[in-house]
This record gives C-alpha cells, structure tokens and sequence, in this order.
C-alpha cells in the first residue's frame, strides 16, 4: 500500500539486515531508502537488487523491532554519501559513520558518494616514491610505493595485531611530506577496540579511524571500507595528502559479504562465498593508485587472515590477482620468537623497482636486496639438505650460507619493536654481506 510520494508498507519479508518489498514502482539500484519502524526508530537503507515491481534493500543498523505489516520505507532518490572536510581528521567513527569518540559529529564542508569515481587507466600515474614503515623485511626487500596495494597474509595466531599497532605509529613519508593514515577496523572485539583506541590516542590528527565491532550490525563491516576510501580520496585528491589505509581484516569483510549473499538466496560459488566477491573486492583495492597532476595518493595496506592457513583459499587467492604483491606472514619464524615474522621468500612488491634506486636514500638498495634474496634462499635451501645429511656432512661453503641464512634471521628479520629508518635498514644489510663476502657473490 502507497503511503505518499515514494513511500511505501508493503514489506513481504524481512531475512537478516535485508527488506523484500512488493509492488514498488519508483525505485533504482544504490538509492537511499528510510525506514520507518514501529517503535518510532527511523533506519536507513540502500537498495541492493530491483526486480520486476520487487526491491531488495539493505538496512544500516540491524533489523530487530521491524515487522512487515507495520514498517514503512521511503524512497529518497539519492545515492549514499560520505560527509567530507577537514574536521575528519583525528576521529574516531563507527561503520556508518557516527563518532564513537565521544566528540560531536563535525560540520561537513560537503558530501561524496561512498562508491567512489573509478580512477581512468590513463589518468593513473606511475610509483615512483616509497612509504617508509619501519619495518626492514618491507622497506628493504619488499618495499611499499605510493599508490600500490600490498596486503599482508597472516595466519591465526600469528602477530598481525601488533604489526598493525607499530604501523600505525611508524609509517611515514621519508621526506617529512603531508601524511595521513586511515584505520579500518572490521569485526573487531571490545578487547582488540580497546588496543586499537590506546594506539589512536597518541596518533593526535594525522589519523582517521573506522571501527565496526563484532556484534554491530554485517551490513556495516560492508560500508566502513567505503566509507574510509572516499575520505582517503578527499584527502589525497582534493587536500593534496598522501594517504596510507590499513584495513583490518578483509577475511571478516568477505564473511559479511558471505552472509549477506546467503540471505539474498543467490548461488555460492568457492566455499560458499559469492561469485561477485572478486568484482566487489577490486572495487575496494582499485580505489588506491596516483593521478597525474595531484599531489596526494591513495595506498593500501589490507590484513587477510587465511583461514586453515591455507595461502589458496579464496581470500587469499582472489586478493592476490588484484594486488601488486604479498607480504607473508611465518608461524615458524614466529616460533623462533622472530618479530615481525614476515617469510621474505613467498613476499613479494611488484612495484618495489619503481619506488626504490635512483633518487632515494641510497643508490645500491636494489644491488643489496638482490645479494640478500639470493644468498638467503640459497641457505634456506639446503636445510633440507642438513636435515638428511647433518651439518658435518655438508661442503663448508654450505656451512657458511646456513649459518648466514640463520643470521639473515637473527639481525635483518627480527628487530622486535624497535623502527629503523631505511638507513638503517641498508646498513644492517651491508653489515650482514660484508661478513659472508665469500658467499654472496
């Protein structure tokens, strides 16, 4: 039944965060929609599926309460938009954008909307400068470049949390330029929110963070990643900043993304995940890149957790055709007490040629990282070999790339808490083949 203009009770189901709707003849896909309930709570909601004079729509904020005979919806004829402006910065919100800071919303200088303007194939700009994390698995041998998207797989377990804390204190522009981090928190407890907000606190303004708990509604581990990628967008396109965004975790992100599917009743395809989930990821990852003529860009730094550590998984898998590389994540480096426990040999930077070399800190980084690859897979190699024949079995120049495999481990890839700057990194590197120079040829 017509209530007015747009506005209509004819709700047949309500399935989770989802509303089935009949009889509607005004209605097109990504509008926004209000929904009335009972109680006297006004919801909203995005249209998601029209088909014939049947409407699908998603509700922002849980359906409990709702009843189909009572619950009216209102179609607005607008699509969802992000509140925009410099007052962003510093905060903290939720997934649907409410500050959860405990400060009042700020006054937005204008509105976006939160699926973004795809980025031209030739209006795209070419890597050419690095982000600088702390880190010297990363900044050494598999170095972030403005603009690139480089997940990092971990496994349960391992410390994919506290490397997250440390990036969000250590990550920086080498030459002090405009810099801003955006933290997208998904599915998170009370207990990890908690970490996490200590970490904010001493951040000051060169942050903003999006957190969508465990028990908030699906939908919003859905729109948070949106709603954080329009506001990089705004502050690197529009306010000249370059932008780093941490997700955390997209595995929590494919789930909802199952859920939803589940109730929409639309076919499964790989372990059950939807058939779109590949299309809908490349619309998050594909938002990170540079433009020519502006200043600022967009890079991405997403967790996945690989269920059953299983690096074919469909997360993993999917993410990986998207992306320009991996950083992975080692249970035994982990077991060694090795921190971060980052496995050089399955990571990879496909963009670390264009961020590194001439014009950067130091001229020979590409010629140390290839000495450090090559000598350590070497060593890694012949521990199988060790394993069977035992080390006094072993050639002593085998010896020496075992005990530099061991050492590589020891000085290059644990460092604990501590940030070296990429100095730092290149000299810990020399240090290390200066004192193998009979093996790292």
């Amino acid at each position: 039944m017509r209530l007015a203009e747009h506005q209509y009770r004819s709700v047949s189901a309500i399935r989770g965060p989802l509303l089935f709707l009949e009889k509607v003849f005004a209605a097109r896909l990504g509008e926004l929609v209000r929904i009335d309930a009972p109680d006297g709570r006004a919801l909203t909601g995005e249209v998601l599926k029209i088909f014939g004079d049947q409407v699908l729509v998603q509700v922002f904020g849980g359906t409990q309460g709702l009843d189909a005979r009572r619950t009216s919806v209102s179609f607005s004829d607008a699509v969802m938009r992000a509140p925009l402006g410099a007052g962003v910065l510093g905060r903290v919100f939720d997934g649907s954008f409410r500050p959860i800071d405990d400060l009042p919303m700020f006054i937005p200088e204008f509105r976006q909307p939160v699926i973004g303007a795809p980025i031209n194939p030739v209006a795209r700009a070419h890597p050419e400068e690095f982000i600088e994390t702390g880190f010297s698995t990363i900044d050494g041998l598999n170095t972030l470049v403005k603009g690139q998207k480089l997940p990092i797989f971990t496994c349960a377990g391992l410390p994919a949390r506290e490397m997250t804390e440390q990036l969000l204190h250590q990550a920086r522009l080498p030459d002090g330029g405009p810099f801003v981090l955006v933290f997208v928190a998904l599915g998170l407890t009370h207990f990890e929110y908690q970490f996490y907000r200590q970490t904010l606190e001493h951040m000051q303004s060169r942050f903003v963070a999006f957190v969508n708990l465990a028990d908030a509604p699906v939908v919003e581990r859905l729109l948070a990643p949106r709603l954080a990628l329009t506001v990089a967008e705004d502050l690197a396109f529009r306010q000249e900043m370059d932008v780093l965004v941490i997700i955390t975790d997209m595995t929590n992100y494919c789930d909802a993304l199952r859920e939803i599917s589940t109730a929409r009743e639309e076919l499964p395809g790989r372990r059950g995940y939807p058939g779109h989930m590949y299309s809908d990821l490349a619309s998050l990852y594909e938002r990170a890149g540079r433009i020519h003529g502006r200043k600022g860009s967009v890079t991405m730094l997403p967790t996945v957790t690989m269920p059953e550590d299983d690096i074919s998984h469909p997360i993993p898998d999917l993410t990986g055709y998207i992306t320009e590389g991996q950083l992975v994540l080692s249970r035994e480096l982990h077991q060694k007490g090795i921190y971060p426990p980052i496995d050089v040999l399955p990571s990879l930077s496909r963009l670390m040629q264009q961020g590194i070399g001439k014009g950067q800190t130091r001229a020979d980084h590409r010629d140390l990282s290839n000495q450090l690859y090559r000598t350590y897979a070497k060593g890694f190699d012949l521990r199988r070999l060790e394993a069977v024949v035992g080390r006094d079995g072993m050639l002593a120049e085998d010896r020496k790339l075992l005990d530099f495999a061991d050492l590589f481990e020891a000085d290059f890839v644990h460092q604990g808490k501590v940030r070296r700057t990429i100095d730092e990194t290149l000299d810990t590197a020399q240090t290390l083949l200066d004192a193998f120079k009979g093996v790292t040829r």
